[in-house]
Parts: C-alpha cells; structure tokens; sequence
C-alpha cells in the first residue's frame, strides 16, 4: 500500500467523525461537507509524518472550520442585511437528514454556538463535545494551553448561561419544570394540560414579525384552543420537534429553530407555578439582542 493509499483508507475511516467535528462547528450540513472536502485537499498534499492520523485529521478539519467561521463573521460585521448572523438557509443539504443531525445536536445548542466568536467556538465545540485535550486545542486555535483553558470557561458560561445562587437555581428548576408542561401540553394536544399550566389572565403577545403586526391575546381560555390548532400544524409539519426549551434572559423559555436556524423565541413570564404571559419575538433585531443559553454539558475538564 503506498502512503496515498494508506492516507486515503484513513482518511475515509475518520470521514463520519470529520463531518461531526465540521457539523458541530459550522451548523450547516453542506459547509462541513465543504471543510471535510478542504480538509481532504490539504492532507493529500502534506507529506508530514503522522503518528496518530485521527488527532491529526481532526486538527486539519478544525482549523478549516475555523478560518471559515472568521471569514463568516466578517461577512456579517460587513454585511447590512439585519439578519445575517441567524444561518441562511442550506439549499444543498438534504433537510431531512442535517434535521436528524441538528435534533441529535440540540437545536437550541447550535442556535446558541451561533452567538460565540469563532475561536470561543471552536475551544467549546473541541472540549466540550469531542473532548480535545487542550494542549491540542491551543495549537489549532493559535493561543497557549492556559489561555485556550479561559476561552473555555468563558464560552461555557456564555453557553449555559450563569445563576446567582441556590435559590435562583431553585427558581429556574420550578420556572423549567412549568415550560416543560407547556410544551409538552402543546406535543400532546392537551387542551386541558395546556389550561391548568396558565394563569386564567394569560396574555401572549407577538411582534410584527411573527404576525405581520403587533398582535395580543388576553385570556387563557380565549388563546388556549388557537394554541392548539397552531400546535396541531406544526405537528404535521415536524416543525413541532425543533421548538426546544432555552433560558433567554436567564429564564426558561422555548426557542424555534428549524435545522438550527433561529426563527422564533418564546420568552415566558412565569409566578406561583402558571404562566402569566408569552412574548413570541420574531424580528432578527430582537431576537439578536437576547441572552440565549442552554442547561450544563457534563464533559469534564482535561
């Protein structure tokens, strides 16, 4: 077997993984198919001795995720379409399976990865998700071991948010476990779980862009019956399944982010276990001036 061959077999044995690594960094199906392709075309130029090919091959991949995020990011600091940090839509992804992906992924995760810088990105995505040793990281990302340990730490809180103390922690849990029972009211097409989880003097507002003008419903029992209906459409779509819960603001709520692209948030007012009111924000302005955060990963530290 000559040395191309032996790289390629390699490089085809680690392909899956690659594409995982590129996925996770990039949030687009067809972009990870893009760097696991550049990947290819530098590797089999390189006549570097390798000793641990899939170390090597992801390091490969993940510095050419990473001049591709920094290039992304640029285009959007130049950019004055006001949506252009929310991912555009993939046209060459088949929707089915990067939907497969980014559910297996978390929606809200890669919709949260979107927010990082590209380096904190990278670090986070490495760690946290494929448990690069940080030695590692820190020559793919150009930065010393320590100082790739801080970006860390630092992206990490930027992803699962932060809570003062014991008792906001407990509020958050109660304040979850209520957004939980409305969403799954709204899976189920509960109307009667949907009633008891708000208060009877619910109000839900949306704003221009999610309804083509400002929009507000007061009443449990007037909104809850539409909630079903809009529910019972987005069942038959599958778009049900990429409405997943967040904190926004630090508050438990639900985002909607098809394949990971951010459509809409839900920002719940929440007092003595019922929901008081909902906030759907659609307008890329808003949605990009919230906090959006995740629960912990449990990846340890290396």
């Amino acid at each position: 077997m000559t040395d191309h061959d032996w790289l390629s077999a390699e490089f085809e044995a680690n392909r899956e993984r690659l594409r995982g690594v590129a996925y996770r960094l990039l949030g687009s199906l067809s972009d990870a198919d893009d760097a696991v392709q550049e990947a290819w075309l530098r590797v089999s130029r390189s006549d570097t001795a390798v000793e641990n090919p899939g170390g090597w091959l992801t390091t490969v991949v993940s510095r050419v995720c990473l001049d591709m995020l920094r290039s992304r990011e640029s285009r959007r600091e130049h950019s004055l379409d006001v949506a252009a940090p929310i991912a555009a839509h993939d046209r060459r992804a088949d929707p089915e399976h990067e939907a497969v992906l980014a559910d297996a992924v978390g929606v809200a995760l890669l919709v949260v990865l979107d927010a990082l810088s590209p380096v904190e990105r990278t670090v986070f995505v490495l760690h946290e998700m494929f448990a690069v040793p940080f030695d590692d990281i820190a020559r793919i990302v150009g930065k010393t071991s320590p100082a790739a340990r801080q970006i860390a730490s630092r992206a990490r809180r930027r992803v699962r948010g932060s809570v003062r103390g014991d008792d906001d922690e407990g509020d958050v849990g109660a304040q979850r476990a209520v957004v939980d029972a409305f969403l799954a009211a709204l899976r189920a097409g509960d109307l009667e779980a949907l009633l008891r989880v708000l208060d009877p003097d619910f109000v839900i507002r949306a704003d221009a862009a999610v309804a083509g003008a400002p929009m507000e419903v007061r009443g449990a029992a007037a909104w809850a019956p539409q909630a079903m209906g809009f529910a019972r459409s987005l069942r038959a779509g599958g778009a049900l399944a990429a409405v997943q819960p967040a904190l926004v603001d630090g508050v438990p709520g639900l985002v909607l982010a098809p394949r990971g692209r951010l459509v809409r948030v839900l920002k719940f007012t929440i007092a003595r276990d019922r929901v008081l009111s909902v906030d759907v924000i659609g307008d890329p302005e808003r949605l990009r001036a919230l906090a959006l955060s995740v629960p912990p990963l449990h990846t340890p530290e290396r």
